[in-house]
């Protein structure tokens, strides 16, 4: 992989920015490739494909940070940026950058952004289309959508680093909409993985078009969820969305150096049942959410968040670690060069416990099976939030018995740590994308299924 900017103009570059009182500097370089294929109503409905280029500065004074972004290699148009990211309580030093050391990272895997190999994936979705489409009369639209990237990144400091990685995302939508009469519902899954075209090569397109037509064929004859509070089984895969959003994001130092999370100051104690123990790892091969580096230029690692119910650790970016002092996590993440890096999930999860998925159902008398999980809201800082379930059944005498429609999970995150009782063995991750700070990252959430022993469920009220 050549350089994305020269070595000798980052190092001008850096030396410029400590030469006007800069404590660090980084830079981030960026190029990037997309492709997306979109299938609709029988057909290929559209191709769009792009490259975009740019670099982003970031100069910090102490715990302050001045971020400044170009799409030019034009060195003097990059000294300008420099010069007017200067704090203005600054004084200038006599300090230079120290020598850089070049590290080479990930592979190229960009055949498949190629237009010889475009054929191929046209056929995978027409062909997928068809088979959707044979399982049932009431299916009436199927949407499927493939899209492809290819990043390449370099990252120079004022430490000496310089590396370079290649990143390579890839991902399937997939929605299916069934119609009876006057009754309309879809289902939707969407796995992607950090691979090239050998992700759907290998996947199992039959199983996954069957799983999602026949929950959207299920959801025509659920009934209406009834309301209250009550014990509720949350599956595994995405049903980790609920620990991402009302839990993850209060262990960022985004929103921890700020005292804004309600586990600020919680480290060592006590903030969950004691079956639960939930991790953030970034080295999982080909995970969505997997790094080789963060956006900083870190190498990857698993973070222990909770172990048995006590907090353990924060993510921690370079900037989240000058504010709180906590070791840095390779969490800083950003969506583009036009986004200072903040401290983000990766693979997020709650680890496998003892219980199978039937143990779980039959310790219930009555309740809720909250099989998949839809959108939601979150109020930062207290975890409190309002989560869809897009597919479901009632417990009744430790059994499933009806599929259930128009089911909300209403909660906080701090509470609902508390209320986990017992976990399965069935660990499953599944993709997903996340908006916070620093733009919208690939992340993975995930659990296995798990037993809360009460949540409020807004549905009908009897």
């Amino acid at each position: 992989m050549e350089p994305l900017l020269d070595p000798k103009i980052a190092e001008n570059l850096i030396n410029h920015a400590l030469s006007q009182g800069a404590d660090f500097c980084d830079i981030f370089i960026e190029r990037k490739n997309h492709l997306t294929f979109k299938q609709a109503s029988k057909q290929l409905d559209s191709i769009n494909s792009g490259i975009d280029f740019g670099l982003g500065i970031r100069l910090i004074y102490g715990s302050e940070v001045y971020y400044g972004t170009a799409s030019t290699l034009d060195e003097l148009e990059l000294l300008k940026i420099v010069s007017n990211l200067k704090s203005t309580t600054s004084l200038s030093k006599e300090r230079l950058a120290l020598p850089f050391t070049k590290t080479l990272l990930g592979s190229d895997l960009s055949s498949g952004l190629k237009n010889e190999d475009w054929q191929e994936k046209i056929e995978f979705l027409l062909n997928m289309d068809r088979q959707m489409r044979s399982l049932s009369e009431k299916l009436i639209q199927v949407n499927l959508n493939l899209a492809q990237s290819r990043q390449e990144v370099q990252i120079y400091n004022s430490e000496g680093l310089n590396i370079s990685d290649i990143r390579n995302y890839i991902r399937l939508s997939v929605t299916a909409i069934a119609e009876d009469g006057n009754l309309r519902e879809d289902a939707y899954e969407a796995p992607g993985a950090t691979m090239d075209m050998d992700f759907i090569r290998q996947l199992d397109s039959e199983s996954l078009g069957e799983k999602v037509v026949s929950r959207a064929l299920r959801k025509l004859s659920a009934i209406a969820c009834p309301a209250g509070k009550m014990p509720v089984i949350l599956e595994n895969a995405f049903g980790g969305v609920i620990f991402h959003e009302a839990c993850g994001h209060l262990l960022e130092t985004t929103s921890v150096q700020r005292r804004s999370s309600v586990f600020w100051d919680k480290m060592n104690q006590q903030i969950a049942n004691s079956a639960v123990t939930a991790v953030d790892d970034g080295t999982i091969a080909d995970k969505w959410g997997s790094i080789r580096i963060d956006d900083e230029g870190r190498q990857a690692q698993r973070t222990e968040l909770i172990v048995n119910g006590v907090l353990k650790n924060f993510l921690v970016d370079y900037v989240g670690h000058l504010k709180t002092q906590y070791p840095l996590s390779a969490s800083a993440r950003r969506e583009s060069y036009r986004y200072a890096p903040a401290s983000r999930m990766r693979n997020t999860f709650i680890c496998p416990g003892n219980f199978s998925r039937d143990e779980l159902i039959s310790s219930i008398d009555y309740g809720l099976y909250a099989e998949s999980l839809g959108g939601g809201s979150v109020i930062p800082g207290t975890g409190e939030f309002n989560f869809a379930v897009n597919s479901g059944y009632l417990i009744e005498n430790g059994k499933l018995t009806k599929p259930v429609n128009g089911a909300t999970l209403i909660g906080t995150g701090p509470e609902i740590l508390q209320k986990i009782s017992m976990v399965g063995k069935e660990l499953e991750l599944a993709a997903g994308i996340c908006g916070s700070v620093s733009g919208s990252v690939p992340v993975t959430v995930g659990q296995p299924p798990l037993k809360v022993d009460e949540i409020l469920v807004g549905g009908e009220l009897s």
